[in-house]
């Protein structure tokens, strides 16, 4: 039970990866806060896991909007009464070349994953600096390591994650909160379905791993880096994606 009696948020934790993140994270003894702006979805994620035996709670959020943010912390401290962990997982995507991409489509990318960021860890933060102990995860990607073609926002939101990710660590590490970063490659999620196929082969070609990604693959990664066992990690860029970035 590798976090037995930890509270842990995790953002978009409806579906996909947060939701394989989630479970991962109660079979090992967490409280589990799944927020998401999808009701649906987030209440039938949280109904499907509490007849399994896992303690965990759904609350409804728009990371873009720091009064919905503030709103679901306050919440998530009156249901559980600490917060230990949170994985900064939510993200969207609206995908253009350059010339093609419009203000509005980059601005809500930028909104949701890299605003966002910063909104759900300003908000934790004060729970954690009075604990002297934290874990915070934030979801970067390949795309903003390397770049990717037709993501520019998309690029530039990931990109700023390592950003904050390297400068909040060195600015909570001696408060004894850690701070590290994600970077998955292509997860076989819904997202990775509008890949073509034509572009999913070339992805395979230059994949040092003879599959793609699983949900499970970045889950743990997150459970590592949020666990007693990485205290001596911080300010780290995990890549979890076959061998591509080389």
């Amino acid at each position: 039970m590798r976090l037995k009696d930890k509270t842990a948020i995790i953002t978009g934790g409806a579906n996909g990866i947060g939701l394989e993140a989630a479970k991962r994270f109660a079979n090992e003894g967490a409280n589990v806060a799944i927020v998401d702006y999808n009701v649906e979805a987030g209440l039938q994620a949280e109904q499907e896991s509490q007849e399994n035996g896992q303690k965990i709670k759904f609350f409804q959020v728009d990371v873009a909007n720091r009064e919905s943010v503030d709103l679901m912390v306050k919440e998530v401290m009156g249901h559980f009464d600490s917060i230990d962990i949170l994985i900064n997982n939510a993200g969207i995507t609206r995908d253009k070349t350059l010339r093609k991409m419009t203000v509005e489509d980059f601005q809500k990318v930028i909104d949701v994953n890299l605003t966002g960021v910063f909104h759900c860890t300003q908000a934790v933060i004060p729970y954690m600096l009075e604990k002297e102990k934290g874990k915070i995860i934030n979801t970067s990607s390949i795309a903003g390591v390397g770049g990717n073609i037709g993501q520019s926002n998309y690029s530039a939101a990931k990109a700023g994650v390592i950003g904050l990710t390297k400068t909040w660590a060195k600015e909570l590490g001696k408060k004894g909160i850690n701070v590290n970063a994600v970077a998955p490659g292509f997860i076989e999620t819904e997202m990775i379905k509008t890949i073509p196929d034509m572009l999913m082969m070339q992805i395979k070609m230059i994949t040092s791993s003879p599959r793609l990604g699983k949900p499970s693959d970045i889950a743990n990664a997150y459970l590592f880096l949020a666990s007693d066992e990485s205290d001596f990690i911080n300010g780290h860029v995990l890549n979890v994606d076959g061998g591509m970035m080389k």
